[in-house]
């Protein structure tokens, strides 16, 4: 296990709501405030297909990674915008696979460092590092990465259920394409992302709701098909391309999702 220092653990405010602690309350987490179960209540009203949508995220980030380990041969995940653990944590679903695994987690709420401990227990064969950062701090997160992972290798770029918090301003599709840039052909890049035209009025009005109560630098922004496929320019999409959560390598054992869910997610290699 490799830990940076971190000099403490940043104030959290609980005043308003943080995009990983709102997950959490979708979740059914216990580690999240009163504004976070507010802004997650309201968001879930105005858009019911909300908590179902996040629950399928959360499964298709395993079966994303159990994919990449078992038929790509990936053996580390550069995991940004992690959240707070839950079952079956990126290094978990990997190392059942490859006890092997190494991987690096990245977020920007001081709370999930709270709980960073717990992505950070590794096989003895693997590694897990957690870095305390923003998306947009490019060069720092991979010159921490570089410490646990080998960039001259192949990488699994986690970005799950994170660009919404990107504005367009801060150009999204650029910042992806850095970290692809920094990253070994044979990479890939697994990527969710809220959709703007899948229940178009009631994704934008549970965004309106939850971007009032959320911190400064935490609004969200849907993004369409068009849009979010835009993230994969350059790699080659594995089939069946960016597809709904639960079409992309269905498993018989995840629950059904009920009607159409507002994300849209894909999984690309870097030739």
């Amino acid at each position: 296990m490799n830990e940076h220092p971190t000099g403490g653990i940043a104030p959290v405010d609980s005043s308003v709501a943080h995009p990983a602690r709102v997950y959490n309350a979708w979740l059914g987490g216990r580690d999240n405030y009163l504004a976070d179960q507010e802004a997650a209540e309201l968001a879930a009203a105005a858009n019911p297909q909300i908590v179902p949508a996040v629950r399928a995220n959360r499964a298709f980030l395993g079966r994303a990674v159990r994919e990449l380990t078992a038929r790509a041969g990936i053996r580390q995940f550069l995991d940004i915008g992690t959240g707070i653990p839950t079952a079956d944590n990126t290094h978990e679903v990997a190392q059942r696979l490859d006890a092997r695994a190494r991987v690096v987690y990245v977020d920007n709420d001081p709370i999930v460092l709270a709980h960073a401990r717990a992505l950070l227990v590794s096989t003895p064969e693997g590694a897990t590092d957690y870095l305390e950062a923003d998306l947009r701090e490019v060069d720092r997160i991979l010159a921490a990465a570089q410490e646990t992972l080998d960039l001259s290798q192949p990488v699994g770029l986690m970005l799950v259920a994170i660009l919404q918090y990107v504005p367009d301003a801060d150009d999204p599709h650029a910042l992806t394409r850095r970290f692809l840039d920094a990253l070994a052909p044979g990479s890939h890049l697994v990527l969710s992302h809220p959709a703007a035209d899948i229940g178009a009025e009631e994704v934008a009005e549970s965004m309106r709701v939850y971007n009032e109560r959320a911190a400064d630098h935490a609004g969200a922004t849907p993004r369409t098909h068009a849009e979010i496929s835009r993230f994969f320019a350059g790699t080659e999409l594995l089939a069946p391309g960016v597809v709904e959560l639960p079409d992309w390598h269905p498993d018989s054992q995840d629950t059904p999702a009920p009607g159409r869910l507002p994300m849209w997610c894909g999984v690309g290699r870097k030739p």
